[in-house]
Parts: C-alpha cells; structure tokens; sequence
C-alpha cells in the first residue's frame, strides 16, 4: 500500500476532530463532510478542506450515503477514508466497495466486519478457538416457537439479542416462559428497524456481571497485541455512559486469559487494524464472549491514557501496512484513567434528549484531564445527530486519584443552555460503591437511588441567581431578597467563594 497523504473522515463531532487532530501530527490531508443539518459544525473548523454536500438532495443521510462518500473521495483524488463509529464504520458493503475503487479504508477488511458483526457467525469462532461462550442457541431462532423450546433447555432467564448491530438495540431479557413471544417479536421488531436484519439468537442471561472489553491492535503482518482492558459496567439499558482502564475485578493472570482470547477471535477471523473484544464477567471471576467491536470504540481515550499509544495513528499505520512495532511485552498499564460521557440528556426526565443551543462552555485543562468535544459555544444541539456532546477523560496515578481529578474536573465544567448528564456522572463517582469498585451492570438500577448529584447550597444559589436575575430586570437595587433560614452559615463571602469553584 501506498503512504496516506489524505483523509476523508465519514463522520462528525468528537471523532471527526479527534482523527482530524492526529491525522495532521502525521502531516496527513484531512477532509471533512458539510450536511445540511449541520452546515455551521464546530468539527469543519479543525478540517483542511470541506466537502459541500448540502446542495445535492438525497434521501440517504449524508455519513451513510456510500455512493456519495465514494465519489468526492474519487472526484478530490483522496487516499483513505475513516469512517470513526457508528454511521458507516461496520458496514462489510463499504469496506468493500472502497476496496474496489482504490480507496485505503482504515479498519479491518470487509469479510472481518461481516462475521465478526453477526454475533451468530461471531460466537462460532469463538467456539472454534475454545473462547468461553454463554450456553444459548447454536444459531439465529425461527420462530418464538423455537424460542420457547431452547428457553425451557437453558433455564430463564434468558436474553434475546439482535444478530447484527449493537448497542443494546434488539435486545430484550425474558424472565418467565409467559414473556417469550411478546419479547421475542420485540427484539425482531428492533433488529429490523434498526439494522435491516430481524435475525436474533439467545443466550443465558448472567445476572449482575461485569462488562469487560480488550482493545485488540493486529497488522499486515500477523503480529496481533492486546492494550489491556476497559471495564465498562456502568450503563442504562446497555449504553455505556462511564468507562475506565484498568478494572479492579482484574489480576494479572485474569488479564492475561481474557486478553489471550481476544487475540484468539482476532486471529480466527484474520483480522487486521484496531478492535474491540467485549466480555461479560461474572462474580465468580468467569469470562464470556459477547461480541467484537470492528471499529475505533467511544471509550477509547481511557486506554490512550495508561497505556501513551495513540490508538487512532495506529490506526492509519496499519492501513498503510505499517509494521507494528509494539510488543505485548511492551504494554504496560500505568496508573487509571475514567471516561464520563457528556450527553444532551435530562437525566431528571428519564435520560430524556434535550435539545437548545449550547450559550456557554467552560472546562479545566491540564495533563490529568483531556476533553475530547464537539461542540463549541453557539452549538445547536437537535434531533438529527446522537445525544453525546463531549466525553471528559481524566488520569491519576491510583484509581482514587483517578476518581478525585474527575469528580473536580466535573465541578469545572459548565455547558449552559441545555441539561447534560453532568449531575448524573458526579452521581455515580461519589457514590460509595463506584468508588470501592463495586460494580455491575446492573449498577444503575439496583444501587443508584437518586441518578444526579446535587452540592448542599446548590438551591441556595439557584435563588441568588434568580433574584439577582429578577432584580435586573427590573432595573431596581432594593428588591433582591435571599432567604437564608435553609443555610444560615451561607454567607455572602462563602457563597460568592462556591460560585467561583463551580
């Protein structure tokens, strides 16, 4: 392959400045794709050269419109396309058709994604190569007939899951035999629509485990390494919203089984570039394989900060069949890192998507804490686009520390003009289980009993706000008015001091 000189990023927001950022360190040309819903995009600032696709009028939303991609990457002579996450980024047909056309697609090849991405395909591997497995089906079910039959062999509760796809869509948990058909058209129903596949299998369902996953790097060259774990148990109905590396469930020699497996999926299905392999732990310390994710993760800062590798210039240099030059006697984790995901959500209205214009945005800097963005103040934040807005990414040298830097670094950031989950991480990170790494998937809805963290004077100051607001408007000095009985210590002096570390 020839050395990439340019870059067309097929996607938006965070990701797209984050390749964007490190395809330019490697003096590469970036190329980034203006829509029409979003045609003032904070992420075309941090592009080279800005494709126009606003006046061309087409059905298909422009990050999935492969024909398009395909034709400005020809027509501006560009050398790779990255397609990030989500949109077109597991797509076997993409690959392909960029395979076709002389186009470097960075990630794995087209027959990768295709099994890896049917959990059925997938979970066969890893059965070939003696990966721990959930007892379940042995392929995708007919019928709810059938569904009802294998339920009966495996014992309830069971999970349902979508064959193609991911991200806990198609997905449903039947605990009793009179569930199984309404559940079983459920996760059909969602398959369809949300992969144009209604293909689902089933697995025993594991109460509480952990949710752990190994990022995976392999070459041209059959060299294939691990990068060490991400424990991302802390999710609501299967999105993950706080991820961290390492995990405390883990030792030494559960890490070295686990990442063994990981290379062994790699390995059963030839596959190259960077991935994910995601594992369920139960609380006897067994490990199951989940699925593998063909693509650069969401979480992946966590494991950029323990390990110093730039997972996404790996990235680029295996797709221009780059050796790779780190040993799996090389990796070594130091200290911890915690990703919380800022997300345009309500969390006091059910995780609601809350939409407006971001008015301002303020966030600490330094070497413990990265915030990776894609917004900007005067971002409009709408219903066209996913909720996520930013994902803050601190570090500490203990796991402690790791979760003391976060939880200051949340109290920095403000976004005003919109509800995030702000609340709900500082929620998550005080509470006295997070922090003694009790933990499961099951987190949220068995041990959170209020999902946002509130400071003891923020009442207090809301009302000054507002009175002071009130008083403004009015453009009079004598009718502010803050009732102090709730706090009597809080002062002016000490309140003036808690705005100011907020």
């Amino acid at each position: 392959m020839k050395k990439i000189k340019s870059i067309l990023i097929a996607n938006r927001g965070e990701i797209a400045i984050r390749i964007s950022e490190t395809a330019k360190k490697m003096g590469i040309k970036t190329y980034g794709i203006k829509t029409s819903k979003e045609p003032g995009a904070y992420y075309l600032q941090f592009m080279d050269k800005i494709i126009d696709f606003t006046e061309i009028v087409s059905d298909i939303p422009e990050f999935l419109d492969i024909d398009r991609i395909i034709y400005a990457a020809k027509e501006y002579d560009i050398d790779a396309v990255h397609p990030g996450y989500g949109y077109l980024a597991e797509n076997p047909y993409f690959a392909q058709k960029c395979n076709d056309e002389k186009i470097i697609f960075i990630g794995p090849s087209p027959d990768s994604i295709y099994k890896l991405g049917n959990k059925t395909i997938a979970k066969q591997l890893a059965a070939s190569h003696k990966v721990p497995l959930l007892q379940g089906s042995n392929g995708n079910i007919r019928d709810y007939k059938h569904a009802k039959q294998l339920a009966q062999k495996i014992g309830y509760p069971v999970i349902l899951k979508a064959a193609s796809g991911g991200g806990g869509r198609g997905m449903r948990i039947v605990e009793k035999e009179s569930d199984i058909e309404k559940m079983f058209r459920m996760a059909q129903n969602e398959a369809e629509k949300a992969f144009a596949d209604p293909s689902v299998f089933m697995e025993k369902y594991v109460r509480n485990p952990r949710h752990i996953e190994f990022q995976i790097l392999a070459d041209h060259h059959d060299n294939i390494i691990h990068l060490g774990e991400r424990e991302c148990s802390i999710q609501r109905k299967h999105q993950k919203l706080i991820e961290e590396s390492p995990s405390v469930a883990l030792n030494e020699e559960l890490r070295a089984k686990m990442g063994k497996s990981a290379i062994d999926i790699a390995k059963a299905s030839n596959y190259r570039n960077a991935g994910t392999v995601e594992f369920l732990l139960d609380e006897s310390g067994n490990f199951y394989f989940m699925e593998m994710n063909t693509r650069i993760q969401v979480e992946h800062p966590v494991t950029e900060m323990v390990t110093g590798y730039d997972l996404v210039e790996w990235q680029i240099r295996i797709a221009q069949d780059e050796t790779l030059t780190i040993r799996q006697e090389d990796v070594k984790l130091k200290g911890w890192a915690i990703e919380c995901r800022i997300n345009a959500e309500d969390v006091q209205a059910g995780f609601t998507p809350y939409l407006g214009t971001i008015e301002k945005i303020s966030y600490s800097k330094g070497k413990t804490c990265r915030f990776d963005s894609g917004i900007t103040e005067g971002s409009n934040v709408t219903a066209s686009f996913d909720s996520m807005l930013a994902k803050l990414i601190c570090y500490g040298e203990t796991r402690e520390k790791a979760i003391t830097n976060t939880l200051t670094a949340l109290n920095k950031l403000q976004i005003q003009g919109i509800k995030t989950t702000i609340p709900f991480c500082k929620a998550v990170l005080n509470h006295h289980k997070f922090k003694s790494g009790d933990i499961s998937t099951s987190f949220i809805a068995k041990d959170m009993k209020k999902l946002y963290y509130q400071e003891e004077d923020e009442e207090m100051i809301a009302a000054f706000w507002a009175a002071l607001n009130y008083n403004v408007e009015l453009e009079t000095e004598d009718q502010t008015y803050v009732d102090y009985e709730k706090g009597k210590n809080m002062t002016p002096w000490l309140m003036n001091k808690r705005l100011k570390s907020l």
